[in-house]
């Protein structure tokens, strides 16, 4: 039994070592894409007049084409669709089932595609998803070929769970948050041996990814200093103007959804309005295109206005529900995370203004932002501490994550806002029940 369990454990570090391989790709991809985006941004602003025309046409041309092709790969194989995490929950509960064949491969490049055309989505949720996907494989290679017999329904849980922990934590360089995730989020049981697996995953998940992106904090920040306890107070409200903010984040996406539903038009067409509305979002207002991580950083070391600021939050909130309703390949994490450093920013630049903080401390106001948005909407304040501990690489502001974090959680839990995750899981088997009542002869696919 014990060598059993020992096995398990090399397992389960074999699977991170194979989803940090897959995401490790995944993220080159993105980056690809986000610098030839960027490229092609910057191409339109140089030109004028009837030149600049003919490009935005042709640019809308090929991004209808990308939109199509996207909303037919969501519509013949759904469990793709968006981030990813609620299949997963799915899964878990009994009601789902992925199949590594052909939707892993099919995950990374529709991701990479909506996402490096600039949509406003994130890379976690399908890198939490790849990695569950590769778990799934590994199960399926090891019944093929291994000689230790077919494994049991908890080994194959065991390595499922370990991929999507080794997912995240090789997409944001936060094996620590990985590991909080999956107990926190999606398991929500804690046993020693799914701990020993998980860990040695996402280790080995974060140390293959670091081998090209470095082992190194997510965001580039400039130096923290640890706020004063006279501004202690300040962070009471900041949670819970960002739980707010967080729900209204929430509700945006719900209401997307809906919106989507109600258009007369084929759900394989969906895509193509984010896509389109990429083109004037990227022209005027760039940094609420993409992911977020850029506009983080940029927040992070440049000096923005009061009115810049809500204006950015206000476009990057409409615009990610925008994107995300439409049903295609991406997560939430960036988005939301960017919409709690906008939050965070606005209201140190208002404590600023008033001579209440100095300018340097706006940064952590801009983290401590992240922390408190991430707990407002997934309802996991832990791994949303120690997400932002990773990914700022600072340990300074742990005493101000605990406050924040535990403002907003209380502020969500007076607000009765659902995890998000949960609600999205619902939504979608929903959906699932609805196709099957109207199509008595729907056929569930086989899968692998």
């Amino acid at each position: 039994m014990k060598n059993s369990k020992t096995i398990l454990i090399f397992q389960s570090i074999a699977v991170g070592l194979l989803t940090g391989l897959v995401v490790l790709l995944f993220r080159l991809g993105l980056n690809r894409g986000e610098a030839f985006r960027s490229m092609v941004y910057a191409s339109l602003g140089a030109t004028a007049g009837a030149p600049q025309i003919l490009l935005i046409i042709a640019l809308a041309g090929i991004l209808t084409l990308l939109g199509l092709a996207l909303g037919l790969l969501s519509v013949r194989y759904p469990m793709i669709k968006g981030s990813g995490i609620p299949q997963i929950k799915g899964e878990l509960l009994g009601k789902m089932n992925h199949s590594w064949i052909p939707e892993l491969p099919l995950k990374m490049v529709s991701g990479i595609a909506a996402i490096g055309a600039g949509l406003s989505l994130g890379r976690e949720g399908p890198s939490v998803q790849m990695g569950a996907y590769t778990g799934k494989a590994f199960s399926y290679i090891r019944t093929v070929f291994g000689k230790t017999g077919e494994p049991s329904a908890v080994e194959r849980r065991y390595l499922f769970i370990s991929g999507a922990s080794a997912g995240l934590a090789a997409a944001f360089n936060a094996p620590l948050a990985g590991v909080l995730f999956v107990l926190e989020e999606l398991h929500k049981h804690f046993s020693p041996l799914l701990l020993a697996c998980v860990m040695g995953a996402c280790l080995a998940g974060d140390l293959v990814s670091g081998t090209i992106f470095g082992l190194k904090p997510a965001f580039s920040f400039p130096a923290i200093a640890p706020l004063s306890f006279s501004l202690f107070p300040w962070l009471v409200a900041l949670g819970m103007i960002t739980a707010i903010g967080g729900d209204l984040f929430k509700r945006s996406l719900y209401a997307a959804q809906d919106l989507y539903k109600k258009m007369p038009i084929p759900d394989w067409t969906r895509p193509v309005i984010p896509m389109l509305a990429s083109i004037p979002v990227g022209l005027f207002l760039f940094d609420a295109s993409g992911g977020g991580h850029q506009l983080i950083e940029q927040l992070a070391h440049g000096q923005y206005t009061i009115g810049a600021l809500a204006l950015l939050f206000t476009v990057k909130l409409l615009f990610t529900a925008l994107c995300y309703g439409a049903g295609t390949a991406g997560g939430i994490f960036l988005p939301l995370l960017a919409c709690g450093a906008l939050l965070g920013t606005f209201v140190g630049t208002l404590l600023c203004s008033a001579g209440l903080c100095t300018e340097i401390e706006i940064v952590n106001f801009l983290i401590l932002g992240m922390a408190a948005c991430f707990t407002a909407v997934v309802r996991a304040p832990v791994t949303g501490a120690v997400l932002i501990l990773e990914m700022s690489g600072n340990l300074s502001h742990l005493g101000s994550l605990v406050l924040v974090c535990l403002s907003a959680q209380i502020t969500a839990e007076l607000l009765r806002s659902r995890p998000v995750y949960d609600a999205l899981l619902r939504r979608q088997l929903d959906a699932q029940q609805d196709k099957k009542s109207s199509s008595p002869e729907f056929p569930d696919r086989q899968r692998i």
